[in-house]
C-alpha cells in the first residue's frame, strides 16, 4: 500500500509539473514577441540609446586614464563629446555639397543608366520588348478599365532631405547621453556589482564589464583606423580611374565598411553604377566594380585577421543573420550597430562560465580551438 501511495503521488507531481512547464515556455513565448515589437516600435530611441552605451564602453578605459592625472569625469566627458561633434561637423560640412549634388543627380543616374541598357543591342532590350507586348495583350483583355496614373511631386533627393532632421536630432540625442553617461563615471559598475549578494559574483561582474571594454575599445578602435585606411585606398584607387566624386566615394566605402557583407557589395555597386555613365563603357564598369571589391577583400581576409585578435572573430552565419535581423527591425543603422551588440554579447558569453556554450556557438573554428586549448590546459 506505502508502495502505491508513494507512485500516485510521483505522479501527482509530474501531473502538476507539465501544465506549469508548459506556461511557462507560452510566457516566454508572448515575452519574446511584445520584446520584439518594443523593439520595433521604439527603434527612433532604442537606436540612439544603444549606440550610446556602446561608445560610452569604448570611452570608459580612456575616462579611467584621465581620472589617474586628475581629469573629473564631467571634464573627460566634455571632451568626447567635444571632439566627436567636431569631427561629425567637420564631415557634415565637407561632405554636404557632393553629397547634395550627388542626391540631386541620383534621379538622372539612374535614367541614364536605363537608357544605356535599354538601347538597340542593349541588355534590357529583349526584357522591354517583352513587357510591351504582355501590356498590350493586358491592354486588350481590359480595354474598358480606365487608366489612372498617380502623379508623385516628391523627388528622391526631396525625401532624403526630410529625413536629415530626424537623422541629427537622433546624433543629438546620442550626443548628449554619451557625455551623461561618461560624466557618471563608475557610477553604472558600482550599481552592477551593489545588486549582487555575493563577493565572486560581484568580482566576476567587475571582471565582464571591464572585458567588454578592452576589447570592445580594442575592436572598435582598430575597425575604424582600418576602414579608414580603406577609405583612402578606395579614393586613390576612383581618382586612377577617373571617376567624378572619388572623394565622396572614399568616405562612403570608410562608412559602409562597418556594415559587414553587405556594406562592400553596395559601395562597389555604386561606384559601378558611376563609372557605367561617366566613362561611358560596361568594361570600364566592372574593372571599377572589382577593383572595389579587390581592395575590400583584402582589407577583409589579409589586414583585419592581423591587426584584430583571432580571439574575436564570429561565426559567419551568426554575424550575417545578426545584420539581417537588425536591418529588418532597424533599417541601416541597425547594420551598423548590429556587429558591436553581437561583439558585447560574445565577450559577456566569454567571460562566463555559465554561457560557454553560446560561446563556441558565436565564435568561428580557430575561437574553438582556442576554447579547446583552454580547457586542456586547465584540467
Amino acid at each position: 500500500m506505502k508502495a502505491d501511495t508513494k507512485s500516485s503521488d510521483t505522479t501527482d507531481v509530474v501531473l502538476t509539473q507539465a501544465p506549469s512547464k508548459r506556461l511557462e515556455i507560452a510566457a516566454i513565448g508572448i515575452f519574446c514577441l511584445l520584446l520584439l515589437q518594443t523593439m520595433v516600435w521604439a527603434s527612433d530611441f532604442l537606436i540612439p540609446v544603444t549606440a550610446a552605451f556602446l561608445g560610452y564602453f569604448v570611452l570608459n578605459r580612456p575616462r579611467r586614464w584621465l581620472a589617474k592625472i586628475g581629469f573629473a569625469p564631467v571634464i573627460s566627458a566634455t571632451l568626447f563629446t567635444s571632439i566627436l561633434t567636431a569631427l561629425i561637423v567637420l564631415l557634415l560640412v565637407q561632405l554636404s555639397e557632393p553629397a547634395a549634388q550627388f542626391i540631386e543627380d541620383l534621379p538622372s543616374l539612374m535614367e541614364q543608366i536605363k537608357q544605356k541598357l535599354s538601347t538597340s543591342g542593349g541588355t534590357l532590350e529583349a526584357i522591354n520588348d517583352a513587357t510591351v507586348a504582355a501590356e498590350e495583350i493586358i491592354a486588350d483583355q481590359d480595354a474598358e478599365t480606365v487608366a489612372v496614373e498617380v502623379v508623385s511631386n516628391t523627388g528622391v533627393a526631396a525625401t532624403i532631405f526630410s529625413m536629415a532632421p530626424g537623422f541629427l536630432s537622433r546624433i543629438l540625442f546620442a550626443l548628449i547621453l554619451l557625455f551623461f553617461l561618461v560624466a557618471s563615471g563608475d557610477m553604472f559598475l558600482t550599481k552592477t556589482v551593489q545588486s549582487f549578494d555575493r563577493f565572486s559574483d560581484k568580482r566576476r561582474a567587475v571582471e565582464v564589464l571591464h572585458a567588454i571594454e578592452d576589447r570592445l575599445g580594442y575592436y572598435l578602435g582598430g575597425i575604424t583606423i582600418i576602414n579608414a585606411g580603406l577609405g583612402a585606398a578606395v579614393a586613390v584607387a576612383m581618382t586612377l580611374w577617373g571617376l567624378p566624386g572619388a572623394v565622396l566615394l572614399g568616405f562612403m566605402a570608410f562608412g559602409l565598411n562597418f556594415v559587414p557583407f553587405l556594406g562592400g557589395l553596395a559601395g562597389a555597386t555604386i561606384a559601378a553604377a558611376i563609372a557605367f555613365v561617366s566613362l561611358d563603357g560596361t568594361w570600364a564598369a566592372a574593372g571599377v566594380f572589382g577593383t572595389y571589391i579587390f581592395l575590400t577583400s583584402i582589407e577583409g581576409q589579409f589586414v583585419t585577421p592581423v591587426v584584430i585578435s583571432r580571439r574575436m572573430r564570429l561565426n559567419t552565419t551568426v554575424v550575417f543573420l545578426s545584420v539581417a535581423f537588425f536591418a529588418w527591425i532597424w533599417s541601416v543603422m541597425g547594420m551598423v550597430v548590429a556587429l558591436p551588440i553581437l561583439i558585447v554579447l560574445k565577450i559577456a558569453c566569454d567571460e562566463t562560465e555559465s554561457l560557454e556554450t553560446l560561446a563556441r556557438f558565436l565564435g568561428d573554428v580557430d575561437d574553438d580551438r582556442n576554447l579547446d586549448k583552454t580547457d586542456i590546459q586547465q584540467k
